[in-house]
This record gives C-alpha cells, structure tokens and sequence, in this order.
C-alpha cells in the first residue's frame, strides 16, 4: 500500500502517475475516482531516451521513476566468516528468524520478519525469548537440532515453489509462529481480537481503498 499511498500524494502535481505492480489483486488500468492514476504490470525494461516498457508490451514516457520496492538486508559491519550470510535476501541460517544455529546464542537478530501483521508484538516477543535464553532461563535446542528444523524450514518453501526472498515473509503462518514464541517463554498464545483487528484493517483498506485512513465508519 505504501506506493499506492505515495502515487495519491504525487498525482495532486504530477500530470500522471504509473504504477507497476506485481500483485495478482490489483486490476491493471486507470484507477477509479483518479483521472491519472493507473496499474500496469512490472517494468520489463526502461529504455535510455526514458520510456519504460511493461511486461504486456505496453510503455510510457517517465520524467521520474520511484523505487517502491521495500528493502535488501544488508549487515556490512557484521564479520562471520561466512556463517551468517544474506543470500536473496534471506538471512541465514537462522533458527526460527533469530538465532545462527552456530552462533547462538553469542549472536541473534531481532525484527527480522515481514508482513507479519502487528509486528511489534513479534518484535517483543523475540526479544523475551532471547532475554530468557541469555538469563539461562530458556535452554535451545542443540546446533544440529536447529540446523535440522531451519533446512526443514527451507525445504518445505522450495517444496511451495516459494523464492528465498520470501523467508522471512511470515504472513502465511503469523499466528502460529507468534504463539510458538509465546510457547517458548511460557506465556499463553496472544488474544485473537489483535489478529481480528489487524484483519479487520486490512479489510477497510482493500475495500476503502482511497479513504482508508481518512474515513470512520461505526460498522467497522
């Protein structure tokens, strides 16, 4: 939603905004109640003379392109010899999106997961988890066992047809993984009303669309 939300605030000085996504949910053409706003499918290539060309063959003239296409991990100060490496962006080896099964619990990651719905809840929640660990309160696995559950991990989403840049993309299995946690420090599993309410938000903005944070309605 974020290149969305930035084409809205662009288009009230530009003469036309062009979007190229690569969701399967978004209809391709002018947008509706915009007059210059409009979906494409991804860029193909952009020529030098400044027209981009889309997957379908069709183009534009671009004076301006943006970049919305989220971030690469990247740790250039972090020194492991090669343990810990970012490979299409995944980073790993890590056992459950935290701990190098080689280097833990010396080393771990906190806030590595995206599109993991209220992500600050599985930001704490990985920061307890690691607290207990190092007080000594938590015991891990043993490095095999967590060497064994993550190339399982990896497994399975080749099995899915899942690229590596979607490892830490934990939209599918949110709950699950968020409850393990909790599991892990001894906590009984996050209420359901802050899931229902991160769906709930997710539903005003799919159908609100434009006023998705402009509008209340009671009804939601």
């Amino acid at each position: 939603m974020f290149a969305f939300d930035i084409s809205k605030d662009i288009a009230t000085e530009a003469k036309q905004v062009h979007i190229a996504t690569r969701s399967p949910d978004v209809k391709l053409g002018k947008l509706e109640n915009h007059n210059n706003i409009w979906h494409h499918m991804m860029i193909d290539h952009v020529c030098e003379d400044g027209r981009v060309v889309f997957q379908d063959g069709s183009s534009v003239c671009a004076d301006t392109i943006f970049y919305c296409t989220g971030f690469k991990y990247r740790y250039p100060f972090l020194e492991t010899n090669g343990v810990v490496t970012v490979d299409e962006n995944r980073v790993g080896p890590l056992y459950s999106h935290v701990f190098p099964p080689s280097l833990a619990p010396g080393l771990f990651f906190i806030g590595i997961p995206v599109k993991v719905g209220p992500i600050f809840n599985t930001i704490e929640l990985q920061s307890k988890w690691v607290a207990h660990v190092l007080s000594g309160k938590v015991l891990l696995p043993k490095e095999e066992e967590m060497m064994a559950s993550t190339n399982e991990f990896y497994k399975k989403m080749q099995e899915l047809g899942l690229p590596k840049r979607s490892t830490h993309f934990l939209t599918p299995y949110q709950v699950g993984y968020q409850n393990w946690l909790c599991a892990q420090i001894g906590l009984p599993p996050l209420e359901k009303w802050r899931y229902q309410m991160y769906e709930e938000s997710v539903k005003n903005i799919i159908e609100m669309r434009d006023g998705y944070k402009d509008r209340w309605d009671d009804a939601y």
